[in-house]
């Protein structure tokens, strides 16, 4: 009997980081997958990226609608609330023998809650980071302490996984997902990129995401000096995607809308770009800016720079390529001009794995047939 492995996912970002897993799951003879999506990606708003899901060739089973239209700490509460009902209904139709989460959104947090008490044990890939600016911080934990299982990008993070109480022989240092996708993705040249979006660029290409820090007031005058910041900068294309559906989010998808209005020639906002496409703007950018995380774990493969903007990513493990900046005007100016001459040559970058992840995670999966939903706490030793 073929054991049935559910993975949920809500953003188009998280898919893309689940992309060759689900390739892997899908294809193995042993393994009925499920794919619930929710969130972002049954959103107008955000693209409806579930189309892109089916377009790749995989089987949605389940589609969760959750995500309501408000950007406030109740709304997305509401959205948890909803999400949490949704699941209960769907985790009892589907019935799966696993659960897989990746990081640390509100979504997962509503799909574990709900797993955990219907005894669903749960593999969670990325845990055991720190991200100090943000509420995901506590959600990435709090989903490491209802999971069974826990695939992490580092050794730091494995250790912190297991300081948090887990059982060491349930925590696997597998790298990030999302290296797998660099080296197996085929890119697109500079030109079928300009043909594809329909533009001309400019000497250089910048890369730009920015995110709300959920547990900060200064998201708006954050964002705002970045875009002041970015009015200085001369022969550049501008290519924006929007900000997570988090509090505060549609704010700053306003603002970067109001700017690429005023300046059309050089700047462009895109709902979602697509895995391919995101992919070869992260190679062929000069520069990567904002907070997300892709600038920390993805950009340095491809040898592109980083400005990493506030606090949002505060604590997590980066490479020398990327450059932190505290977000004020001149502060993100430096920081441009500090990332455009850093020397790939002369660093490391790579300190999230390489290889096949996809086979590591399913194998070791398979390899814990007898997992169940209780757990024992271990008590950490120095």
């Amino acid at each position: 009997m073929k054991r049935r492995v559910c993975v949920v996912t809500g953003t188009r970002a998280e898919y893309g980081l689940l992309y060759w897993i689900l390739r892997e799951l899908q294809h193995d003879e042993d393994i009925e997958l499920q794919i619930v999506v929710t969130g972002m990606h049954m959103s107008p708003e955000f693209g409806l990226t579930y189309k892109q899901i089916e377009r790749d060739g995989f089987m949605i089973s389940e589609k969760l609608e959750m995500l309501i239209s408000s950007d406030t700490s109740s709304g997305i509460t509401k959205s948890m609330g909803l999400g949490l009902i949704g699941f209960a209904d769907m985790f009892d139709r589907l019935k799966p023998n696993l659960l897989i989460l990746l990081g640390d959104r509100f979504e997962a947090l509503a799909a574990a809650q709900s797993a955990m008490i219907s005894r669903i044990p749960i593999a969670h890939i990325h845990g055991g980071e720190i991200t100090m600016g943000a509420i995901d911080d506590s959600i990435r934990h709090a989903i490491t302490k209802m999971s069974n299982l826990h695939f992490v990008s580092t050794e730091g993070h494995r250790r912190r996984v297991i300081q948090l109480g887990e059982q060491p022989s349930t925590v696997y240092n597998v790298g990030a997902p999302g290296i797998e996708s660099i080296e197996k993705n085929t890119y697109l040249t500079r030109n079928q990129l300009e043909t594809e979006l329909g533009m001309e660029f400019a000497r250089h290409i910048f890369l730009i995401t920015y995110h709300p820090e959920t547990l900060s007031n200064q998201t708006e005058q954050s964002v705002d000096q970045l875009l002041l910041a970015l009015e200085e900068i001369k022969d550049t294309t501008f290519i924006f995607t929007k900000a997570n559906a988090d509090e505060k989010g549609r704010l700053i998808n306003q603002k970067v809308e109001d700017f690429v209005k005023k300046h059309r020639e050089s700047s462009s906002l895109y709902s979602s770009l697509g895995q391919k496409k995101y992919l070869s703007l992260l190679k062929e950018a000069n520069l990567v800016i904002g907070n997300s995380s892709s600038g920390l774990l993805e950009a340095p493969y491809l040898s592109t720079p980083t400005v990493n903007i506030g606090d949002r990513q505060k604590g997590r493990e980066c490479p020398p390529s990327v450059i932190n900046s505290k977000p004020r005007y001149n502060e993100i100016l430096k920081a441009i001009n500090k990332a455009l001459d850093f020397d790939f040559v002369k660093n490391d970058v790579r300190i999230f794995g390489s290889g096949n992840i996809s086979k590591k995670i399913v194998k070791i999966i398979k390899n814990h047939q007898d997992l169940t939903s209780y757990k024992k706490f271990y008590d950490w030793e120095e």
